[in-house]
Order: structure tokens, then sequence, then C-alpha cells
């Protein structure tokens, strides 16, 4: 186990610099210049002069390869860089929106595994039934409806009409159902027929015909050895779903005022602040990382016939 986390480590780190160098490198050449977005943030006239000696103190006269050396070897010691519209370290506004992001990935991906799971397995024990049809039509209308749509009506009907919950999200417990829900509505649309499908697939095979042979009963049947064997393709799902989940929700997070990780890199993208994303695309890359060692690991409890990751 120890050797193969080592592995997977050490085939990460050519895709880090790569990621890294890709990044910053897109930076590099966009239109505006740093020194202009933090001139103009101070609401400062862009003097040649003052321009000139503003570039030299950030290191932006040197070379890229140079700049992006100084960035990374800054990076990996901890120092994310500066805010250029705050004036604040990156690394404490990130530090600040990460919980709410992992706050709201996690009640999101709980709520939608309770949601897809005994449905999935249910439709798919009572496949062709008005159920079955009545339940795929609607994970249908779900994966055709965008999330902010999902949104705008959860909000609609539990906030204006219903006057259940706050219209805009807060810190507190309750603002973290509507957008929590949001994400489990759109992501249990797409797990509930997948799941569906490989559940099928595990109940024609024939040991199940000699598990119905044998008297055991069918809820045994489907959530002890389906459940079991179809959980490879459900922790793929997850892996995708929570690797995506923790590099921020942009458009919910913004739509419920959430002060998560996506309403960050948003707010960053509009102001340009270009330390805040590059730390945020570094994120990212980290995140599908070690959720898919999580995952690839997993597997093996799953189905032990799994050995090579």
């Amino acid at each position: 186990m120890i050797k193969s986390v080592i592995q997977r480590c050490m085939q990460f780190i050519p895709v880090f610099f790569g990621i890294t160098l890709l990044s910053f490198g897109l930076l590099y050449i966009a239109p505006s210049d740093p020194v202009s977005v933090r001139l103009s943030a101070g609401g400062l006239t862009a003097d040649p002069q003052i321009v000139a000696q503003m570039r030299a103190e950030m290191g932006l006269d040197a070379p890229f390869l140079v700049q992006y050396g100084r960035w990374l070897i800054r990076f990996l010691q901890g120092d994310m860089g500066t805010s250029y519209i705050t004036d604040i370290p990156v690394a404490t506004t990130f530090w600040q929106a990460l919980p709410y992001t992992l706050r709201i990935a996690g009640s999101a991906m709980a709520l939608t595994l309770l949601i897809s799971l005994p449905l999935g397995i249910m439709i798919a024990a009572w496949h062709n039934s008005r159920m079955d049809y009545v339940i795929r039509f609607l994970t249908f209308i779900g994966n055709a409806t965008p999330g902010f749509i999902i949104a705008i009506v959860l909000m609609f009907v539990f906030s204006y009409r219903l006057g259940w919950i706050p219209v805009l999200a807060t810190t507190k417990p309750i603002g973290m159902i509507l957008p929590s829900a949001t994400l489990a509505l759109v992501m249990s649309s797409r797990y509930i027929r997948q799941i569906r499908a490989a559940a099928l697939d595990e109940l024609r095979k024939d040991y199940i015909i000699g598990l119905r042979a044998r008297g055991i009963s069918e809820r045994v049947i489907l959530f002890r050895n389906v459940l079991k064997n179809i959980m490879v393709i459900v922790i793929t799902l997850i892996g995708i779903s929570v690797g995506a989940l923790l590099g921020g929700t942009v458009i919910i997070e913004t739509i419920f005022n959430w002060p998560g990780i996506g309403s960050l890199i948003m707010t960053a993208i509009t102001n340009r602040d270009y330390p805040v994303i590059q730390a945020v695309v570094v994120w990212m890359a980290l995140a599908f990382f070690l959720v898919n060692l999580i995952a690839d690991f997993s597997y093996r409890y799953f189905n032990p016939k799994i050995k090579d990751l």
C-alpha cells in the first residue's frame, strides 16, 4: 500500500509542475498588467515611473522562467503571494474560504448518496414498472435543467413563498440547506441513472439466481450483494463529483452568496487578481489528485480482484 501511494505521488509530480507552468504562463500572457490592476484598485494614475518602480519591486521585470521559479519556490514554502486587490496574503483568504467549500461539498455529497443509492437500486429491482418510468423521467428533467434554474426555484419556493430559509445563504447551518439541496438534486439525477444501469447488469448475473434459490430475501440481495458489487462504479462517480465540488461550485456559491472557493475565484477573475486565481487552480489540481487517490485505494476493499492501481 505504501509503495503504491509513493508511486502515485511520483506520477503526480510532473503533472503538478505542468499544471502550474501552464496556468502561470496563461496569466503571464494575459492582457492586463498586474501593476495596472493594483493601481486601478487603489484609484491611482498609472504614471510610467511608478509603474516601472512597482514592476521592479514585484519582480515583473524578470524573464518568464525566473518569475515562475520564484513563484513556485515561494508556493512550495506555503507562500501563495499577496492579493492585488486587498493586499492580504492569498493563503489567509484561501484558508478562510476552504472550510465553507468543504462543508457544502460534504453535505451535498451525503445528501446525493442518501437519495441516489436507494432509488437507483429500487427502480433497478422494479424495472419497467410505473415507479421506474416516473423516476427516470424526473432524472431526465433534472439532467436537462441547469443548476442555477434549480437554485432559483428552490429560493422562490422555500425563501420567498414559504419563508422557511433566508433568501441569501449565511454562515449559519441553515444557510447550507438550499445550496446543498441544489447540488444534490443536480448530481442525483445523474447518479440514479448510473446506479440503476449498474444494478440491472448485476441482477442479471447467475449468482443472483443462486441466492434467490436459497431463499435469501430480495432486500438482502439488493443492499448487501448488489450494492457492494456496484460500489466501484459509485466510488468513481463520487471521486469525479467530490473533486469538482472541492474546486468550488462557482454558480451555486455566487447565487447563494456562499463564501467558498467558488465565490473566491469568481471575484478574483472579475478583479483580475492573478495570485488568487493561481492558488485556486493549484488547489483544484491537488483536490482531484487526492480524491482520485482515495477512490483508487477504495476499489480494493469492494473488489479484491483489483490489485494494480
